[in-house]
């Protein structure tokens, strides 16, 4: 590949395997190279960057330097960095909704001659979904996966076993079971709590658990379906019964919840299941290693994860309308039950810029290969403070590190077991990755969902407000060029 130094590289190869054993200036390939990088401002996902660059340098000489902007704030920074040509910044930590964005205009480097050389980085060991959705764009690779993210369900098996309840396979039985245990005492402090807790707050990026609700509604004939758009003309897959459904859904929880819910962020919601006031939430991966720490938590053992609850009705495309589950309508369901678990962002990733300096790509390449290597990353995974969630076959396969950490074999097993369930599935819902994806979600699709929560709409209104808006961007970024993306995103060939 230009500009790469393949025996430049193997030295540093050499180093990682000998590990932290003393080394002269000579024997550090990158020594006098700073690497800028460009994370937000956590202090998850950032945290093991700061920690480990320190080391990095010990065993190579690059400095690396972490540069932090609100999360709100990531992706436009990076765009905005690289289209003006400032190229403040070397690498990235990002998103992979947004390769379409960064990736064709040529602002990330292809890394795909780096990691086929790269026996440390042990590729093969990453799942194939994180490989392929965080990594990957149009064959390519661009990006070296950190951290695996989808939402599951975690419930309290305490208060769940005391009540001689089981765990919600539908939604319309989450609904059930948040009903019946809110206003119980659940943390034995004498004062009433709440059957579910789900962040709803306007910015919050509360439409992750809208999508979470509406994808067992929406797509039933496995990943290459989609759940965003119907894939004949790029209309959005909302105003239909299933996504009204979704919506309705996610308005109830409310009822169960804290009175304050509506201006609830992720951070408050994880605060109050740590602390046992909730007896259920949706979340990523971190509930299970949080929920270990003596500092945060009072659920100790206590906490169960299962796949995301689903259901008995999907959407027929052609009316719109939901229809029982059956052999046809829903090939991969479960005891009647159509799952279709979201990858929810699916996972950070370190990028580097198409515009650094030959040997500062080198450097930065290096350090996410030495992040992501199984000897870092099955510690980082297993801390809460991190914010990383397992993606490796080897994080799955032994329960070790988990136990060490402080999870109880049982624990382990389970938090293990329904992420690998949801990774495994072949109904699983790949986030959406196309061009102005934050338009579509983070503007459209939160503001409309808020406003739905505020009384200011109905679900079919708000249906009707999101499919007006959306269709609005495709039609300006042009339709074409957006379904071709969008198939592409789902690994859909446009060839025949």
């Amino acid at each position: 590949m230009k500009n790469f130094k393949p025996s430049l590289f193997l030295t540093l190869l050499m180093l990682l395997v000998v590990g932290m054993g003393t080394t002269s200036a000579q024997d550090k390939p990158f020594a006098g190279v700073t690497v800028r990088v460009l994370s937000f401002d956590g202090p998850a996902v950032t945290e093991p960057l700061l920690r480990r660059g320190p080391d990095f340098e010990a065993l190579t000489g690059a400095h690396i330097e972490v540069t932090t902007v609100p999360f709100a704030d990531l992706f436009n920074k990076i765009q905005t960095d690289q289209a003006a040509g400032t190229n403040s910044y070397d690498a990235f930590i990002l998103a992979p909704q947004w390769h379409a964005d960064l990736i064709t205009p040529g602002y990330l480097e292809d890394l795909t001659d780096r990691v086929g050389k790269d026996k440390d980085i042990q590729w093969d060991d990453i799942g194939p979904f994180f490989r392929n959705f965080i990594a990957s764009y149009d064959g390519k690779i661009y990006t070296i996966p950190l951290d695996g993210d989808l939402h599951t369900v975690y419930y309290r098996t305490d208060v769940f076993k005391d009540a001689g309840l089981t765990p919600p396979t539908t939604w319309e039985d989450y609904l059930k079971v948040a009903e019946s245990l809110n206003g119980k005492d659940l943390n034995g402090d004498g004062t009433p709590d709440y059957g579910s807790c789900i962040p709803k707050k306007r910015g919050g990026q509360g439409y992750w658990w809208v999508l979470d609700i509406a994808s067992g509604y929406l797509q039933s004939q496995g990943t290459a379906q989609g759940m965003f758009f119907n894939t004949d003309d790029m209309t959005p897959l909302v105003k239909n019964d299933g996504f009204i459904r979704a919506l309705e859904i996610y308005n109830e929880t409310t009822k169960f919840g804290p009175p304050d819910e509506l201006n609830l962020d992720l951070n408050s919601t994880r605060s109050l299941f740590l602390t046992g006031r909730c007896a259920l939430t949706i979340d990523w991966g971190d509930i299970g290693s949080l929920s270990i720490d003596p500092k945060q938590s009072t659920v100790q053992d206590k906490v169960g994860t299962i796949l995301n609850p689903g259901s008995t009705q999907v959407v027929d495309r052609a009316t719109g309308k939901l229809v029982a589950c059956d052999k046809t309508t829903c090939p991969y369901a479960v005891d009647g039950v159509n799952h279709a678990p979201l990858a929810a962002f699916g996972g950070w990733g370190g990028s580097v810029s198409a515009a650094a300096k030959p040997e500062v790509k080198d450097a930065a390449y290096a350090f996410f290969s030495y992040l992501t290597q199984p000897k870092q990353s099955g510690e980082d995974v297993t801390l809460g403070k991190t914010g990383y969630n397992p993606y490796r076959a080897s994080q799955f396969a032994s329960l070790d590190a988990w136990i060490k950490a402080g999870f109880s074999e049982t624990a382990a097993k389970n938090y293990l077991g329904a992420i690998e369930q949801s990774v495994s599935s072949p109904n699983m819902v790949l986030d959406l990755s196309i061009p102005q994806v934050a338009r579509y979600q983070q503007v459209v699709l939160d503001t409309v969902v808020s406003q739905f929560l505020a009384g200011e709409f109905t679900a079919a209104q708000a249906a009707d407000e999101i499919y007006k808006q959306s269709e609005e961007i495709t039609d300006e970024v042009g339709r074409d060029g957006q379904k071709a993306a969008y198939l592409a995103s789902l690994g859909v060939s446009t060839t025949k």
